[in-house]
Order: C-alpha cells, then structure tokens, then sequence
C-alpha cells in the first residue's frame, strides 16, 4: 500500500509485509524484530520534517509570483532597449539570494536545536527497559508510559493502569482511565499511573499524524496577524497588477501616444513602484534572525507565529514550582499530629510503604520518596496516583490499612479547619503542606474522600528555593507593564508568600480557587487577583481563557502535565525542558535550559523584531501607496506616468531597502498593540500623500510651463528623494549614533548619484526655471507632511472617541 512520503524520505513509499506479533510486556521485541521493522518502513517517524527542507525553501523564494512579474517586465524593457532600466531585476535577484540564505541558516540553527531537544520514550526491548528516541520506536514495540509523557503513537495497555487526557485531540479535557486492553491514542498524555502498552500504528498510520495531515489541507491556518495582514496585501496588489498594467500600457501607447518605448517604461515604473518587492522579504529576514538568535540562548521556538505573540505579552502567567522556584523539592520537617496513636515509626513505615507502591512520578513525590526510605515489604492491594483534580495519592495494604497524601483541604474535606490552625502559619512561611494519614475505607481516585473517615498522622512541609534570578526577572516585567499572574495548585497563603519573595508585584492580592465555582467568578478574579491557590488544571484553562476574554495577550509558562491545557490555550506556551514531555510538545518555546531568567530576553526579542518590522513596513508601503494612487490617477486622467524605473530603484534602494534592513536588528523594547497592518498604513498614509500631492504639483506646473518629459522625471525623481529623507528622519527618531550614521550616509550616497551618476539615474540638468520650481516643491514638502500627520492624527482622535463613546470597545471585549 503507498503511503505518504515525507520529506527526506524517512517514511518508505512502499512497507513491507510483515506480521502483527503480540510480545509479552516484560520482554518486548527482539533486536531481530526490531531491525526487520525498522527495514521494513515500521518506524515511529513524523509524518512531515519540524523544518523545511533546503530544496523547499529554494523552491519558495524563486518561485513567487513577484519574481515571475519582474521577469516579465524586465523582458518587456529588454525588448524595447531600455537596458538600463531593467537593472531592478538584479535587485530583486538579491533579494531572493538573501531571502533564501538567511532561511537555510535559520533552518541549520533550528534542525541542530530541535536534535538537542528531540522527544525520547522508553521501550523494553530483550526484557530490558531503555530509552531511544521516539522515531526510533517500531510497530509492536512495548512502550512504558507514566505521568507527564506524551503518547508518541498509537497503541493498546498490555498491563498497568494509568489516567490519560485526550482534550488535545479530542476536546474532551476530563481523564480516561486506561487499563490493560484499553487503546491510547497518539497526542494524548498521561495525567497519572503508569502502564506498558504495545505500539499498534505508528508514523504516518497514527490518529495525530491523519489529524496532522488533514489540518495541513489549510495552508493559511495558524498564520500570525502580522503575516496574515502581509498575505493579504500580496493578493490585493498580485489581483491588481495585471489589470492596471494592461490599461497604463493602453493609456500610455494608444491614448497620450508616447510611443511604444516610452509607454512600456512608464507602465513598468508605475507596476514596480506598487510591488513591495522588498517588505515580504525583509519580514522573512527579520523572523528568520530572531529564530536564530532564540536559539542562541537555548530557547527552541516550535512555531514562527510565536515571535509576533511575544511582541504583544501583556500578562505573564507562570506556575510556583519549576518557575519561580527550583525544580527539586526538599521534605524540611515531618510534624506528628497524633503521636499516641501513630508514633513517627508507624508513619515512617506507612509513608515509605505508600510511596514504594506509588512510585516517584511528580516532584512532590521523588521529595517523599528521598525522605521515607524504610523497606517494610507491604505489598498493595490498590493504588491511587496523584492527580491534580483530587490532589491526593493513596495505597491500600491488607492487613495495614489504607493512606493517603496530599493537600490537607482536599484530604480532609469539611473537617478541614479541625487542622487550619496548625497548617496555616506553615503555608503562610512558603511551606508546601502535605497531609498523611490514614483513611478508613477504600479511597478509589474517582472523587472526594470522606472527611469522616480520615485520621491525621502527620504533616509533611516541603519546600523548594526560590530561584536566585527570579526577583530581578520579574522586575524587568513590572517595568515593561507585562503583569504577572502566578497560578498554582498550592495552597494560596503558601503560593502568596513564595511569590513575594520573589519580587512578584501585588502578591499580597491572592484567591483560593476552590471558592471560584462559576464561569463568571473566574474571569472576575482573573482581573482582580494576582495570585491564584488550589487551582485545577480546567480552572488553569478558564483563567488563561478569561484573561484573552478582557483583551490581554497571554503568555503561559509551566513545566507539568497539569499545565498542558493552559499552555496549549494561552498565545504563547513556554515550557521547561526539564518539565514533562506533554508540557514541551504543548508549547511554542521550549527553554532548553529550562531557565526562567532568559524570559526577559525572549520578550524582548519577540517586541524588538516586531517593531522594526512594523517600522520598516510603512518605509516600503509609502511608495506603494504614492504609486497605487498616481497610477490611478493616470489611468484616469490624461498625463504620463512621470518615473522611470532607474529612478525609482535608487529611491527605494537607498530611502528604503538599506535603512529598512538596519532598522529591522536594531533592539526596540515597546510593546506592540494595535492590528499589523493598520499601524503600518496609518505610518505610511503621510509620507505616501505626500508624495503624491508634490509630484501632481510639479506636474501641473510642467504642464503649464511646457517642461520636456525628462525634465518633468527629473523633477518627480528627486522631489521623491528628498521626501524619502524627510521620511526616513521621522523613522530614526530618536536618533543615536547608529541612526546618525545611517541617515548621515544614505542622504550623502543620494547626494553622490544625484550629482555624478545623473546619465545613469536618467537626471537630466535641470534650467532655471525648472530649477526654481525645484527649490519651491522640495521647501513646501516638509509643511505639506506635517500638515497630512496633523489631519490624520486629529482624525485617529475623532474615530477613537465615537468607539469609545458608542461602547464599542466595551461590547467586543464582552
């Protein structure tokens, strides 16, 4: 049967026929077995490669339809023998080499990055367990899996039990047990237990791998806004072109009869001036370097679309353990609360029983297993693994008794305040609580325990340090009015006091979520509090929910399968690389280090491509708006386009091509707000009009005065020029040293070819007259600037007071 080929040929396009074999769990597959499946085409290998290849990224940026208009209109000069003014193609030829190089670098970075950060499982292979990596695994391998792993591919429990959640696949965010003949299926995760189950369809055969596929029939979902906004412009200006080039073409040659040489360089020059032949790839570009420089401090980011969200983080949501604090936690001291009845050797014995039959899967439970090591030899009759809905764990011994561990609220249930007294001062110290006891009965994980039939033994506090660099972070983000929201699953007087040692602003304003019980008291808090205790993982998701609900862009770090769902909600999920597998394949950057200083580095690399992104794209739109309108305005009045194409290259070469790729690496902390395009036009609308209001102006005074076609170019090319410095000073303020140097030298190169390269720019010497008219237009073109920047923002002021009186604003957020 043929299956998909994916890149590099790592899925065969042909598999062997080799039969389904049911190894026993204990023993797995054979090295035989194994070697024949992978042979056979049976591997675990991703349906598509994390990057594209070399050869697709050279496909890509040759191969655009831009390209093929600039060919085409280099072809049509060419054959006119205007040589000179087809040397555009030479530029857009090295925008195509930068654009692909750049790329390739990127995807070299990124590809030695993602092999540093690749997925592992563990398989029992010969009756041995064994970690490989997942594409290494086979069709009928015996996988184990346990709490915070991420199932890899499709497969059916041979023996254990564990709570798996589908809600990344399926939507349904509520934990399936699975027991032995119970199927998992790929792209779930474990909540809790731990099982071996049997691989039964791997790569391209698995549900996520089939969902995967029929997601990528959408080539334009999960585009960011910025690259969405720049997608759409393409389109208007390709659907646009061919149309407006035909009747320029008729006007020019059959209308004003200029001749044929004559109509085809206007038409050419009135099409490249409408081309942002430099804007998709500069955006490119700037992405490309920031991915390449994310990964220079060891952050993996798995989504390009991320950088933007970055851009626009106003509210930082990060869980206590593995962010704020340490990952390893330490037990400091076991307080007896009944020690009539249950002396610290009967806790130590039960302890260290529960815990051996438990296992370490969380960091709470490797602290109590390093703590409680006494070998008693009982063996359980039922176990019941940590979940976050519960928060508790527990162990049934026949003969012993049944125990439980976990959050004394939870374990105790109605009889909590029989012990609030005595935990409370605890939490309040930054503690993190956690209750043994006894419990008479059969606890099933299924649902609260009863109160009434819990018998405290003792109080287990457990602590971990606060990161050394976290109060200077979090410092960083109050002044770049980035607001934090620590969420846990802690108790809140533990999680408030952890988060004020940090340096947490308005830690002090925290709420228990457990008193959260409807939707509507969520997204209340979710504004009024900054800390939040006892928070489930669904509460985690309605928080990250209600926070995009009141407006905010929301990044989620976390580093636990309890955090998955909020991390695959939030804009932008930031993972540990520490922390669970589900946690790293849920979010959009990886922290390789796993350390949470580097966060102010991310942010600020995120705002500072975005920025000069949206800086250096009102450059490029300036002159795509002034030609759009002036071709129009061609086509509908009865005088010649007034550029050549030479001219406008060395406009755009030297007023927007160079400053716009200097700018955009340039660092820029600000925020952004606002949609994409709309700050980019409300940028370039000014110096666009500006444009267009001085070259009609000269052309109504070369109509009147009788001036030669060459003489009116002349005159349009470098009252563009100056316009393009003019506008280009704007774009540099604040100026530094840098910007100095950069406008310094692009006004003196202009200053260069305007008087010594003048044949070559098709400059013609300008007489008095003409020269007069000159010096008129080019001191009139700064007013008439200032005066287009004070209308429009005049107008921004009157449409933002009717949105807000109206309520607009307020009905859109609701």
């Amino acid at each position: 049967m043929k299956e998909r080929k994916a890149p590099q040929s790592k899925i065969p396009v042909q598999r062997a026929a080799i039969p389904v074999e049911d190894p026993a769990p204990e023993s797995g597959l054979s090295r035989e077995q194994v070697t024949l499946r992978q042979k056979g085409g049976w591997s675990n290998v991703a349906v598509e490669s994390p990057t594209k290849t070399e050869k697709e990224i050279v496909k890509e940026n040759v191969f655009t339809f831009f390209n093929l208009i600039f060919l085409v209109l280099a072809v049509a000069l060419l054959a006119v023998g205007s040589y000179k003014d087809a040397t555009f193609i030479f530029i857009a030829v090295a925008n195509t080499a930068i654009g692909i190089f750049q790329e390739i670098r990127s995807k070299r970075t990124i590809d030695k990055l993602k092999l540093l950060a690749a997925p592992r499982g563990t398989v029992v292979r010969e009756g041995a367990e064994m970690s490989v990596p997942t594409d290494h695994m086979v069709r009928d391998d015996i996988a184990v899996f346990s709490a915070g792993d991420q199932i890899t591919a499709d497969a059916v429990v041979r023996s254990g039990v564990v709570q798996v959640n589908e809600a990344m696949i399926t939507g349904e965010a509520d934990p399936l047990e699975k027991g032995p003949g119970g199927k998992l299926r790929s792209g779930s995760f474990v909540v809790s237990g731990s099982c071996r189950a049997q691989l039964t369809q791997v790569g391209a055969d698995s549900y996520a791998a089939r969902l995967t596929l029929e997601a990528k029939k959408d080539v334009n979902a999960g585009r960011s806004e910025m690259m969405a906004s720049l997608d759409k412009l393409i389109r208007v200006i390709g659907v646009a072109l061919v149309p407006m080039g035909a009747i320029l073409f008729w006007k020019q040659y059959f209308v004003l009869e200029l001749g044929l040489k004559q109509a085809v360089t206007a038409t050419v020059a009135a099409l490249i001036g409408m081309i942002p032949e430099g804007l998709y790839l500069l955006t490119s570009v700037a992405l490309a370097v920031s991915m390449i420089r994310l990964a220079q401090k060891k952050t993996l980011a798995q989504d390009m679309n991320c950088i933007e969200t970055l851009a626009r983080v106003d509210v930082l949501c990060v869980d206590k353990t593995g962010t704020i604090t340490e990952q390893k936690m330490t037990v400091r001291e076991v307080v007896p609360l009944d020690e009539e009845r249950y002396p610290m050797e009967r806790v130590e014995e039960a302890v260290s029983a529960l815990y051996q039959a438990l296992g370490a899967d969380n960091d709470t439970g490797r602290a109590m297993a390093e703590r409680f090591q006494k070998k008693v030899g009982w063996k359980p009759s039922a176990t019941v693994p940590f979940t976050s809905a519960n928060k508790y764990s527990a162990a049934v011994f026949p003969g012993q008794g049944a125990f439980v561990a976990g959050a004394p609220e939870f374990v105790m249930g109605e009889r909590y305040e029989d012990l609030k007294e005595m935990v409370e001062p605890y939490s309040a110290k930054g503690y993190r609580v956690l209750l043994l006891a006894e419990y008479d009965g059969v606890p099933d994980g299924k649902g609260p325990l009863d109160g009434r039939r819990v018998r405290p033994m003792a109080l287990a506090l457990i602590s971990n340090r606060i990161r050394p660099e976290a109060p200077e972070t979090f410092a960083y983000f109050a002044q770049q009015g980035v607001a934090v929201k620590v969420i846990s699953g802690d108790n809140p007087l533990t999680v408030a006091e952890v988060a004020r040692k940090a340096g947490v602003e308005n830690a002090e304003k925290w709420v228990d979520a457990a008193t959260l019980q409807t939707d509507e008291a969520i997204f209340k808090a979710a504004e009024e509090y900054t800390v939040f205790g006892r928070v489930t993982p669904g509460q985690k998701r309605k928080l990250v929910k209600a926070l995009q609900k009141q407006g905010h862009t929301v990044a989620m770090t976390g580093d636990g399968v309890n955090d998955v769902l909020a991390l695959k909600d939030a804009d932008c999920g930031i993972a540990m690389a520490s922390g669970s597998d589900a946690a790293c394949h849920a979010a959009q950057l990886v922290l390789l280090e796993s350390n949470f200083a580097c966060l102010p580095q991310v942010v600020a690399e995120g705002r500072r491509v975005i920025n000069n992104i949206q800086r250096s794209a009102s450059l490029f739109l300036v002159k795509n708006i002034f030609s759009f309108c002036l071709s129009l305005l061609t086509i509908l009045v009865d005088m010649p386009y007034p550029l050549v194409p030479i001219q406008l290259s060395l406009v755009s070469a030297l007023t927007i091509g160079f400053p716009s790729f200097v700018l955009a690496l340039e660092p820029n902390k600000s925020r952004v707000s606002g949609k994409f395009m709309v700050n980019v036009l409300r940028e370039a609308f000014p110096g666009g009009l500006t444009d267009l209001i001085i070259i009609l102006g000269i052309q109504a005074f070369a109509f009147a005065f009788h001036f030669s076609t060459q003489s009116l170019s002349t005159l349009a090319a470098l009252c563009m020029a100056f316009i393009g410095l003019l506008i280009l000073f704007q774009v540099c303020k604040p100026f530094d040293g840098k910007r100095r140097a950069l406008w310094g030298g692009v006004a003196a190169a202009m200053v260069f070819c305007v008087l010594f390269l003048q044949d070559f720019f098709s400059l013609s010497p300008l007489g008095l007259q003409e020269g007069l008219v000159l010096a008129v237009f080019l001191a009139l073109s700064y007013p008439v600037m200032r005066a287009i920047l004070w209308c429009f923002r005049r107008l921004g002021r009157l449409v933002w007071s009717v949105w807000n009186k109206t309520g607009i604003k307020k009905r859109k957020k609701s």
